[in-house]
């Protein structure tokens, strides 16, 4: 048995007003003069004086405002990448991501795909990142997707929906401010704070569970049982609450896998251009067959927030629309194999994953 070498973050800093600190905690990685930080933002903070007052810009570090509406891609990795080089004396010194999920996603691969050749989408898959990136920094404003935990980078292609999952993706330093996430909104709030949820779900269901998974997972899960059924939190213990929830759900998954619901919600991503967080509950929803407890207590968390998912998504697929989102459902075969064992494809068929596209 050969068991796997995973790296985690080796630096992180938790507290509220923690954000405070991003200079000095930069200062002493900086190269050169002409090499600078970028700092990738998501485009809801143009005008937060808020947040943007506290970043101190010296010799060529310069802000990239990035719209979060659409799931990352790497075409726009690449687009990206090219605007440093073309732009910058040197390598930058580093690159910070400050958003959710599809800013710290894109500050991951920019950082690798600085020091690697070709495009973004010759790495999507398993371990084929051959150099180190360089130096990146999370930031989430955001809480959930344990994006900023991962060790993958999760990118739309031409041919298909799928992370770069490297040693090298994790991130060289966190900073974990729940005072970032004060303004999200509350449909927002849940979607990508169920992405968490289903993570939980999924690990703790699969076949690749394990203590190590198991117990950041479990830790996750009651997080989100307190967060979301629980009426005893204030405002400040629940965005708290749930940015740890969101690491431990993200940790749950290093030595395990997610599961349909990610599977089948990359499909939707795909073909549909809908955001990771409300895919995976529109998915969710219809998974009762497969994780009866975990969607039973999904729908009471829905019912109490007052959500509605949206209805007939689906509705005027064709055929071959079905048959793309199914391809790219399909293709995360690690997916499969930990919802459902070695043995999945006898169990799963194109026929049972088109009618519960169908229900969406």
């Amino acid at each position: 048995m050969s068991y796997k070498n995973f790296p985690m973050v080796p630096r992180v800093i938790f507290g509220r007003g923690s954000f405070n600190q991003i200079n000095e905690v930069l200062a002493p990685k900086r190269l050169s003069i002409n090499a600078p930080f970028i700092y990738f933002i998501d485009d809801v903070f143009k005008n937060n004086t808020w947040l943007l007052s506290r970043i101190s810009l010296s010799y060529e570090d310069r802000i990239v405002f990035v719209s979060a509406k659409e799931e990352p891609k790497t075409s726009q990795v690449d687009q990206l990448v090219e605007n440093i080089i073309l732009e910058s004396k040197a390598l930058p010194s580093g690159i910070i991501g400050i958003g959710g999920g599809t800013l710290l996603d894109l500050a991951k691969a920019v950082s690798i795909m600085l020091t690697n050749e070709g495009e973004a989408k010759d790495y999507q898959g398993w371990d084929l990142v051959k150099n180190p990136a360089i130096y990146h920094v999370g930031i989430p404003t955001i809480s959930g997707t344990g994006a900023e935990v991962s060790r993958t980078t999760v990118l739309t292609g031409p041919e298909k929906k799928l992370g770069i999952n490297s040693d090298f993706t994790p991130f060289d330093q966190v900073i974990l401010d729940s005072e970032l996430t004060k303004d999200v909104p509350q449909n927002q709030w849940f979607y990508t704070g169920m992405d968490c949820y289903i993570h939980c779900i999924e690990s703790l269901t699969g076949t690749y569970l394990n203590t190590f998974s198991e117990t950041y997972g479990t830790m996750a899960l009651d997080l989100c049982k307190e967060i979301f059924m629980e009426d005893n939190l204030s405002d400040e213990e629940m965005q708290e609450k749930l940015m740890m929830a969101s690491w431990h759900g993200g940790m749950s998954i290093a030595y395990s896998q997610v599961g349909i619901a990610h599977a089948m919600s990359y499909g939707l991503s795909y073909l549909l251009g809908t955001k990771h967080g409300i895919g995976n509950c529109i998915v969710f929803d219809h998974l009762e067959d497969y994780y009866p407890e975990g969607v039973k207590l999904f729908k009471k968390m829905k019912a109490k927030h007052n959500i509605e998912l949206p209805q007939g998504i689906c509705a005027d697929l064709s055929d071959k629309d079905f048959d793309t989102m199914i391809n790219v459902a399909f293709s995360l075969e690690p997916l499969w194999e930990n919802a459902l064992g070695k043995s999945w494809k006898k169990t799963i068929t194109r026929a049972k994953l088109k009618a519960l596209y169908q229900k969406m």
